[in-house]
């Protein structure tokens, strides 16, 4: 079953196309990359994929739907996870509470939501840090902390952005 289908994709900065026509498919259980060189707009595909960046033209079809216009938080309570090359962890708050951050957004009790915090804190061997500030993690620590993030919702797909 195809997941994903991104056809025609069109992003212009400043009269400039930056990414022209791009076009890829994502199906179950498959992984698939993206290849260029730095400045090919490999990142940009990304972010007009999961809607953080608005598309001049192209379709994103996710699930058999056409999600182009939604914004990314529809996107991503339909299934699409994004793990960004950019640090992305909330600096201040502590590696338990950026995962809580994300599951406030689910339709989950609290005892529900700290299960599953505590689960992907255990798989990701980060539960002795629960309480530390994200600021004062490692390079590597932190990376699993936003591997964690990512996959807190339980997402059908994600797109790794250079993730490691």
């Amino acid at each position: 079953m195809e997941l994903l289908n991104v056809t025609g994709l069109v992003k212009i900065y400043s009269g400039r196309k930056v990414v022209d026509d791009v076009a890829f498919g994502v199906n179950e259980a498959e992984i698939v990359g993206l290849l260029g060189k730095n400045g090919a707009g490999k990142t940009t595909s990304f972010k007009v994929t999961i809607g953080m960046i608005p598309a001049d033209a192209g379709r994103v079809i996710f699930e058999s739907e056409d999600v182009s216009r939604l914004p990314m938080y529809q996107r991503a309570r339909r299934g699409m996870g994004y793990l960004s090359q950019e640090p992305s962890v909330f600096q201040r708050l502590s590696v338990e509470d950026n995962l809580l951050a994300i599951l406030e957004m689910m339709d989950l009790t609290r005892t529900e939501r700290e299960a599953v915090a505590a689960e992907l804190m255990r798989d990701f061997g980060l539960a002795h840090l629960a309480r530390q500030h994200a600021r004062t993690l490692s390079g590597g620590e932190r990376r699993r902390l936003e591997l964690a993030r990512a996959l807190v919702t339980r997402p059908s797909l994600i797109l790794l952005d250079e993730p490691f």
